[in-house]
């Protein structure tokens, strides 16, 4: 009696025995992985968190001491290289459901070198502007303006350390039906930051 009491209190009635996420209400369950679910759970949190700074940034403009950042050249080519580090993850997703691993350590490889240019390429951005004395206490457009590509970045930076564990997988010989779906996780991360920073860098040209 023990035994089934214990086994009661502690199995989770909205999994089913395969880790999947079953409905409440009728028993039928869902085709999404708890790991879906969860980056699904935290692109929402992610996407609030820039849709209230977008908020700000729109409301904070129209008072009379914000004066618009220049938006440096380095910005254009950062934004090409991070379609082209989407583009070479989406490849090596394409290549995993394929269980082509070799396509999948060249798009994984290719999307993180990419990804790091990016990063490199705003740090330059920065320096550019700080060089030429727009710094970020001296003007809220320009506090906004660091504030949410230093955003932008930190959870690039959170989708590298997803970057790391996926190619060290790969290194170690893992097959491409075993990581296919950490390749598709990182795949769909990074295709939204890439959407976020188009509406980021739409939002600063437009203002």
């Amino acid at each position: 009696i023990g035994v089934n009491l214990f086994r009661q209190l502690t199995e989770k009635p909205w999994l089913n025995e395969t880790g999947s996420v079953v409905a409440l209400r009728d028993g039928r369950t869902f085709s999404l992985s708890m790991e879906k679910l969860g980056l699904r759970v935290f692109l929402v949190v992610v996407m609030v968190l820039f849709s209230i700074m977008i908020a700000a940034y729109t409301e904070r403009r129209v008072f009379s001491d914000w004066n618009s950042v220049p938006i440096p050249w380095l910005l254009w080519a950062n934004t090409l290289i991070l379609i082209l580090s989407s583009v070479a993850m989406h490849r090596a997703w394409n290549s995993a459901s394929r269980g082509q691993i070799d396509g999948v350590r060249v798009g994984l490889y290719a999307g993180g070198i990419f990804a790091l240019a990016f990063l490199v390429g705003q740090l330059l951005a920065w320096r550019e502007l700080v060089a030429a004395g727009y710094y970020a206490t001296t003007d809220p457009a320009n506090a906004f303006f660091f504030m949410l590509t230093a955003v932008h970045g930190i959870h690039l930076i959170g989708g590298l350390v997803a970057w790391v564990r996926t190619t060290t997988k790969v290194r170690r010989g893992y097959k491409a039906s075993k990581i296919r779906l950490s390749v598709e996780l990182c795949t769909i991360y990074w295709h939204f930051l890439l959407l976020i920073w188009l509406i980021l860098l739409a939002l600063m040209l437009l203002t």
